[in-house]
């Protein structure tokens, strides 16, 4: 397994379906993973961890090129493996040329697709370029490619015409429903100024053009006045969409109440906590392939509100576990809603709907944790993970 996100060190879906997928292997495989950052334990329940860092002559590299670089250090380390299966363009390129150096299938996970990104470019600059091009080379190659929903499968044959359908199996992301459970400590809220007999809309996420925060802070506005938000949010991916998101905040927090922010990575049991208080969660993505954060929610108890796009509608169960929100997208691979103001004020009467109607509230977050533990096991989705690997070695 070739990842650049490995616990501790994770900052989205990709890092906890690479940790969740490889604890579950570890018992049926001898499985070693390879991955980004500092050093870490040697072993993850049973699994064998190696850490490769930046060469020290590229620290003033794109990051596009440092993170080929890291990927060059894994391939010797390969060697003697019967599969490599790689998580991100960041890995792609070393389970790529491992596969063509070492003789074996590379399978990889499909968690976002380069071409639906455009707007890293911002970040990266030419760097964009280049993970386009891993990206576009890596699946080409692949003897199978794991999409982690339908929607996610659609994409994939959108954006790369020439891949083989055939070799393009889902298998969903899941949920560990053991440790994503209620648990609604209200004594810990309050510590982050929560008001937990108040209601309250949660967001959990980093702050990425992806996420649909602006449109979030926008619908926000809307809501009724007794109404909390709480915004547990990462570091923006640019100086601009910082800045953007700063300003929709401080109006927020001009004219309304119980806006929280909480800027820093919190412990799962923190994060646990803060959903199980909330009312209901928010997730207004423009970009989403599953959303694990999503089932995140489900599984301790709270109704979803999301947009109806990518992976999301496979997960929430319209007016079931939450609702799904409308929302027509241009077609140039940003997500852009084609009327933004629509969005956001069909997602703000959404919101309203579920966090003034606690019966109803309460009902969903039942349905979503049962939909949760019935239909998202790791353990299904590593049997799933299995049934490809044996494909391809067959």
């Amino acid at each position: 397994m070739v990842s650049k996100e490995f616990p501790p060190e994770i900052y989205g879906g990709a890092g906890v379906h690479v940790a969740e997928l490889s604890r579950v292997l570890a018992r049926q495989v001898d499985l070693r993973v390879h991955c980004f950052g500092a050093p870490r334990e040697e072993d993850f329940h049973g699994a064998k961890v190696s850490t490769y860092q930046t060469p020290a002559g590229l620290a003033g590299a794109n990051p596009a090129v440092q993170t080929l670089g890291t990927d060059l250090q894994m391939l010797g380390d390969l060697a003697g493996a019967d599969l490599v299966h790689s998580h991100t363009w960041y890995a792609n390129m070393a389970g790529h040329l491992g596969s063509l150096l070492h003789g074996i299938p590379h399978v990889l996970s499909a968690h976002s697709l380069e071409p639906l990104r455009p707007w890293k470019a911002e970040q990266l600059g030419g760097g964009y370029a280049v993970s386009s091009w891993v990206e576009k080379t890596a699946y080409d190659a692949a003897a199978a490619i794991i999409a982690v929903s339908e929607g996610m499968r659609r994409d994939i044959l959108r954006s790369y015409p020439e891949v083989d359908p055939a070799k393009v199996r889902v298998v969903h992301n899941g949920i560990d429903v053991e440790l994503w459970r209620p648990d609604p400590d209200a004594a810990a809220v309050r510590r982050f100024g929560i008001d937990p007999d108040a209601p309250s809309v949660v967001f959990l996420g980093r702050n990425t053009r992806q996420k649909g925060v602006p449109y979030l802070l926008r619908a926000a506005a809307m809501l009724p006045p007794d109404v909390q938000l709480v915004l547990c949010l990462g570091a923006a991916d640019t100086p601009e969409l910082a800045a953007e998101t700063a300003a929709l905040i401080e109006d927020l927090q001009r004219t309304r109440r119980g806006v929280i922010v909480i800027e820093r990575m919190l412990p799962r049991a923190e994060v646990i906590s803060i959903l199980s208080c909330a009312t209901v969660f928010a997730c207004p993505s423009v970009y989403e392939p599953l959303g694990i954060v999503n089932l995140e929610a489900m599984a301790c108890g709270t109704a979803v509100v999301a947009s109806a796009t990518g992976g999301i509608p496979e997960v929430v169960d319209p007016g079931v576990t939450g609702l799904l929100v409308p929302l027509e997208q241009v077609d140039d691979g940003t997500g852009t809603p084609l009327n933004p103001d629509v969005f956001v004020a069909d997602f703000a009467a959404a919101l309203t709907e579920v966090v003034t109607d606690p019966g109803l509230a309460e009902r969903m977050g039942r349905a979503g944790r049962e939909r949760a533990r019935d239909h998202f096991s790791w353990e299904s989705i590593g049997q799933a993970t299995l049934e490809v690997y044996r494909s391809v070695l067959s």
